[in-house]
This record gives structure tokens, C-alpha cells and sequence, in this order.
């Protein structure tokens, strides 16, 4: 039977090399704590790391929009998430919506980077989580336009992608189909697949 939570031992099993224990301990939950709150002082934390992600030319293309569980806007931007995952984020302490602004300011060009410094400034965002006990959860399954049309997002910023930030849970909360997915450490393909030397 495997023990709960997961121990940070058995999470550094498949590491072909060592790395930083934020980054081997990293996974992505659907099982939150209902209970565990996230302060307000904590959420500066998080967008304090994002604020500091490196960008193209320092253009800084990310904005978010976050909401509190229990809030009404929380239930608003639950509400564009696909069925899916309103079935477990809807447990997540706070919800974030991450959004890349396409247009460079002072420009008409559009920003080709802007969605990759998003990423950039998510993951900042996401390793100053786990460095505070907190777990991320990234979604690409949720409706852009309803998104766009809920929050008023203008028309050169692209809802990218939905967060959901929150204490670790009991996977024996979520609904069968989902807890055999819970799984802290998903296999990675050989870095001999994804990394070739140049001579």
C-alpha cells in the first residue's frame, strides 16, 4: 500500500541525475486540501516569483486574474474550466488565470514571444509554490472565449492557461476514474531522447 503523502524518497527514484529537490519533488495533484486556505500574503509571494521570470527584451507579457475558493469569482472562473476539471480544481485553495499580452508596448508588432514567457514566469510562480507547501496544477482544458467574454479580456491578451494552487489533498477524495492518475512521479522520457550534443 503506498503511503500518503507521497515520501520525497520515492519521488527521486526514476532521477537519472541529481537536481534541486523543488524540481524532483514537483508533480502535478488534482487532489487539494479543502482545508488549507491560501493568504493573501502568500499569493504576493507567488506573483512576487513570477515578477521576477526572465522575458524577451523584459517585456514582462504575463497578467493574471486569481480568485480565492469561496469567492464568487471563483465560481466564475471554475465555471470556464472544462467538466473535467471542475470535478476536482473546485477543492484547489486559489485559481489563476494566466494570460500572455501578443502586443509589444510602443508597437504594433506583435510579441512572437509572449506565451513562451508566460510559461516562464508560470513555472517561477509554480517552483515558489512547492518551496512554500504548495502544489500547481496547469490547465489547457478550459474555454478561451468564455474566459475572454466572463473577465473582459481585451483583444491582444490570450487566456493561456488556468492554474489551480493549493495544499496537498487526499487522492481518496476524488472520483475513481481520476485517483489512479494520481501519480507523483509520471514517467520521463531519456534525456538521450530529448538532448542531442552538437559535436
Amino acid at each position: 500500500m503506498s503511503s500518503f503523502p507521497p515520501s520525497a524518497q520515492a519521488s527521486h527514484t526514476d532521477l537519472a541525475h541529481p537536481i534541486h529537490e523543488l524540481l524532483a519533488e514537483r508533480w502535478s495533484p488534482r487532489a487539494f486540501d479543502p482545508a488549507r486556505a491560501i493568504r493573501e500574503a502568500e499569493v504576493k509571494q507567488l506573483f512576487e516569483a513570477a515578477r521576477w521570470a526572465p522575458s524577451s527584451f523584459n517585456g514582462q507579457p504575463w497578467r493574471y486574474l486569481y480568485a480565492h475558493r469561496g469567492a464568487e469569482s471563483f465560481s466564475k472562473l471554475l465555471g470556464v474550466l472544462s467538466p473535467f476539471n471542475q470535478a476536482w480544481a473546485a477543492q484547489a485553495g486559489l485559481l489563476i488565470l494566466g494570460v500572455a499580452k501578443t502586443s509589444v508596448e510602443g508597437r504594433e508588432a506583435p510579441n512572437a514571444y509572449a506565451r513562451y514567457d508566460l510559461g516562464a514566469a508560470n513555472f517561477a510562480l509554480t517552483v515558489q509554490a512547492q518551496a512554500m507547501g504548495l502544489y500547481v496544477h496547469q490547465m489547457a482544458g478550459f474555454d478561451r472565449a468564455q474566459a475572454r467574454e466572463a473577465f473582459g479580456i481585451p483583444a491582444d491578451h490570450d487566456p493561456v492557461v488556468v492554474l489551480a494552487v493549493g495544499g496537498l489533498g487526499d487522492p481518496a477524495q476524488l472520483p475513481e476514474q481520476l485517483r489512479e492518475r494520481e501519480i507523483p512521479r509520471k514517467p520521463r522520457l531519456p534525456q538521450e531522447s530529448l538532448v542531442f550534443p552538437l559535436g
